[in-house]
């Protein structure tokens, strides 16, 4: 496709003297720990494969040892996968000389790190233009660079200071800064918060968010917090023993769940900060307030389910008319919708999270979703929303066996229905 940015296919990353034979073993169907136990060999990544699209973030998520800081030092060949390729815009960066992949990192890819590895001796201003110079350009273009860097995260003010002068959170900038200043195609950013206190880490990952908007760069985001890849990611892979056990958006992976293992992280996850309007909202299905009365509004109540229905006027939105208000019209003989419309109704928008519609909720009208030119998009039930933010507690694995037990007495009753008719 057009719009990725790297392609990683069949990856392979196996630490010791003998990775071929780990790596055939691996291919036979042994475990990482049986390969530990027979050959001495680390198997760090397996037979991994991933698309990063143009402008996403991409977040892989695991626990220590799960192979995520190996997978992404590979991209860039840090380290050498021992099997696989790995393209950017199509060209390989596995399969070349160093030479290539020297340019690739200077020109496409950077890198930011846990630890700041910023230079004590060097102002925030050089560190940030160190690449740079590496790149072989003038001094001017450098601090040129470097201040536009600098200001895209707000420390113009501090570019002649030692990084000593910074803050935890402030230096971190800086090394996002430098990550940015040779103005690299894809970032790869190796667990660059988690060594932030809480509240700073929370405003790191939302000016992170920020930035993102005015330079749309492709990233590979490394993290072991899944709210943090929760709040950051376009799509979030789960790492598990060197691969991934599951791929999609943080809605796919807390609503659907494929194994246990992820289940497990999903289970105290605040789903209102995950789930937006537009993931629970269903057609508005309106009525029309000229040619509607109460008593084909109370069929389309009752034909589709609703609560409530929006009343359209035109191309404008009248208003909303519940089903209480409906039937004791109805009930009356009155025919006119305007006699029971509330026009006062709230709104939202479908990026919305639920979280933020508890308050709308209590009004006990249905929300209406509107888009940005003010048209009526869907509607969201406020016992949608109660409902989303349970989880099911009912592990994948559960789910499995119990699904396998119903089709299993389906089929011995279809076939004691076919011996009884024999």
């Amino acid at each position: 496709m057009a719009d990725e940015k790297l392609v990683v296919r069949n990856v392979y990353k196996i630490f010791g003297e003998e990775p071929e034979r780990a790596l055939d073993l691996l291919k036979q169907g042994y475990s990482k720990d049986e390969i530990l136990k027979q050959t001495g060999q680390t198997v760090g990544v397996q037979d991994t494969s991933f698309n990063v699209h143009k402008g996403e973030i991409f977040v892989v998520m695991g626990l220590s040892g799960s192979g995520k800081s190996t997978l992404v030092r590979m991209l860039n060949r840090l380290i050498d996968p021992t099997a696989g390729e790995i393209y950017i815009d199509g060209d390989p960066i596995t399969g070349t000389d160093m030479e290539n992949v020297r340019k690739i990192r200077l020109t496409k890819m950077s890198m930011v790190f846990q630890h700041f590895a910023l230079f004590p001796h060097l102002t925030v201003a050089e560190n940030v233009a160190y690449p740079l110079k590496i790149r072989g350009e003038d001094e001017k273009t450098r601090r040129e660079k470097a201040m536009k860097s600098l200001e895209q995260v707000g420390l113009a003010y501090w570019a002649d200071r030692p990084p000593s002068a910074l803050s935890g959170g402030m230096q971190q900038r800086v090394g996002l800064a430098r990550g940015l200043c040779a103005e690299p195609e894809v970032l790869l950013m190796d667990e660059p918060f988690s060594a932030l206190d809480p509240l700073i880490r929370a405003d790191m990952q939302k000016e992170l968010l920020e930035l993102q908007q005015a330079v749309h760069k492709t990233i590979v985001f490394i993290t072991h917090d899944l709210d943090e890849a929760l709040i950051l990611g376009d799509r979030i892979a789960i790492m598990k023993d060197g691969w991934f056990v599951q791929v999609g958006t943080a809605q796919d992976i807390v609503s659907d769940p494929q194994d246990d293992y992820v289940a497990a992280f999903t289970q105290g996850i605040d789903r209102g900060r995950v789930f937006t309007a537009d993931w629970v909202m269903r057609d508005p299905i309106p009525l029309d307030l000229q040619t509607d009365t109460a008593e084909t509004a109370l069929k389309k109540l009752d034909d589709n389910e609703r609560d409530g229905l929006y009343v359209k006027n035109g191309n404008e939105t009248a208003g909303v008319v519940t089903y209480g208000d409906v039937a004791h019209a109805f009930s009356k003989g009155e025919t006119d919708l305007k006699r029971i419309l509330h026009t006062q109704y709230p709104t939202t928008r479908p990026r919305t999270l639920l979280h933020e519609l508890y308050d709308p909720c209590s009004e006990g009208l249905p929300i209406a979703v509107l888009d940005d030119d003010g048209k009526l998009q869907g509607v969201v039930d406020p016992s949608e929303v109660f409902s989303m933010l349970v989880p099911d507690t009912e592990l994948p694995s559960e789910k499995q066996a119990r699904q396998q037990q119903d089709q299993a007495g389906t089929a011995s009753a279809g076939a004691g229905k076919a011996a009884a008719q024999a």
